[in-house]
């Protein structure tokens, strides 16, 4: 599952259409259409010449259809994919839904985490695309989740490894933690809210943020009057954030409702406070912000990931009495999709939560590796700190991590280093059945 990023739709009335360009993934696939209350300003920086292409030419387009129509039919039907999906929704009896969603995706094979809730479904899955396909249809014929919001991830070697086998050759996560690609294996838990911010009773299916497209986000951000807001993690915002973002320091997305209690005034006719410093400066690594209450923005803009955050922040703002929230539409994924880099006001790269550990524009894979005693980026030069080693620490894990868990992890190193897998060869396989007859024989010829 993506932290969430993940990825659904809530109940806002949109449109989107099917994007096919090669080596750009993920993909948002779907689209709903229901209603919902936005706020009720008109974006000022959207232009009614605004004109959006996406052009791609191929070069002996021919060359690439020599296979017969059995040979790419036999290879659709057996690739893997990786569909993210999300939606909210009016859910109170999500659990009743728990185990035939389970059992179907126990028969089709297809692996992965779902979450469901009172507040709708967030998940992930990996199967065969017609496996696949066929949960996200029963899903979907609950009138209430249909139209989910889905993006579709690539599915690299080692994940098709881990899915067929239950094992991988190369993450020392390996067969355990990385169960959302073990074979057979599927997670439906049940919680009360399908992306965590602490407080169940905001709901992006009464109220939400307006979207803004990828190519309109410039605009918005750079305007005088916009308070622009990373709502995601503090170690995402790390390795990457757009041009003078406020990040709000947090280390889970529960705190972020503590943050805005804490940083603005909640009342409009309080003009004593002085405003956000929206000094962009990266030498500072982070925008400093005066520890005295600032009075509400006029506008704000926020974003994330891949917008499942987004929608329970804005909610969360409207509630709270902020009039213009708006929040881009398919996160940051979508954003490096679809600017080009020399427009681009994105700095750095996107932390992903999945083995690609960062992304850059294209979405090609970026510099960062993970790691695995907190599950944190790491850059080159941190992995070059006396603080760092593989598997075990990172300097930002380091004075945390007690000597008992640190011999723990070089326990757990070392058993992939010396199999290839944590736990013993065996572990997270698929369990191999012995004939009794034969094991008998087996026994006696042994005694023998």
């Amino acid at each position: 599952m993506l932290r969430c990023r993940p990825s659904s739709s809530s109940m806002f009335a949109m449109t989107m259409n099917l994007i096919i360009l090669p080596n750009l993934n993920p993909k948002i696939i779907s689209t709903s259409s229901s209603s919902l209350i936005h706020t009720k300003h008109t974006p000022p920086f959207i232009h009614n010449n605004t004109t959006i292409s996406l052009l791609h030419s191929r070069k002996n387009v021919s060359q690439s259809m020599t296979l017969s129509s059995n040979t790419a039919t036999s290879s659709n039907s057996d690739s893997l994919v990786v569909i993210s999906f999300y939606k909210f929704a009016d859910f109170p009896d999500h659990a009743d839904f728990r185990p035939p969603l389970k059992k179907l995706c126990e028969e089709l094979r297809v692996s992965g985490g779902i979450i469901l809730a009172p507040e709708g479904i967030n998940g992930s899955l990996c199967g065969t695309r017609d496996s696949v396909e066929r949960v996200l249809q029963f899903i979907q014929s609950d009138g209430r989740l249909n139209g989910l919001r889905q993006i579709e991830s690539p599915v690299s070697p080692e994940e098709e490894e881990l899915h067929h086998h239950g094992h991988s050759s190369s993450s020392p996560l390996a067969a355990g933690e990385d169960a959302p690609f073990r074979w057979d294996h599927v997670r439906v838990k049940l919680k009360k809210e399908i992306v965590s911010l602490g407080l169940p009773a905001v709901s992006p299916t009464e109220k939400v943020g307006q979207y803004v497209k990828p190519k309109e986000w410039n605009a918005l951000i750079t305007g005088p009057e916009t308070v622009v807001i990373d709502v995601r993690n503090d170690y995402e915002i790390r390795v990457g954030r757009f041009r003078g973002a406020v990040d709000p320091r947090t280390s889970a997305f529960r705190e972020f409702p503590n943050w805005v209690e804490d940083q603005f005034t909640l009342d409009e006719s309080d003009d004593k406070h002085p405003k956000l410093d929206m000094d962009s400066s990266h030498e500072k690594n982070e925008l400093e912000i005066d520890s005295q209450n600032q009075k509400m923005p006029k506008r704000v803009a926020m974003y994330c990931t891949g917008g499942i955050r987004c929608e329970k922040a804005s909610s969360f703002l409207l509630n709270k009495g902020f009039q213009e929230v708006y929040h881009l539409e398919g996160g940051i994924l979508k954003y490096l999709e679809e600017v080009p880099k020399s427009d681009s006001l994105w700095e750095g790269e996107c932390f992903v939560f999945d083995k690609r550990v960062t992304v850059d524009h294209g979405l090609v894979p970026g510099s960062f590796k993970l790691c695995y005693g907190c599950k944190k980026p790491v850059s080159d030069a941190d992995m070059e700190s006396p603080e760092w080693e593989l598997g075990v620490t990172c300097p930002y894990c380091y004075s945390s991590k007690s000597e008992e868990e640190k011999d723990r992890a070089r326990a757990r190193q070392r058993q992939f280093e010396a199999w290839g897998v944590i736990g013993g060869p065996d572990k997270g396989r698929r369990p191999v059945k012995h004939n009794s007859d034969n094991t008998v024989g087996n026994k006696s010829q042994l005694s023998s």
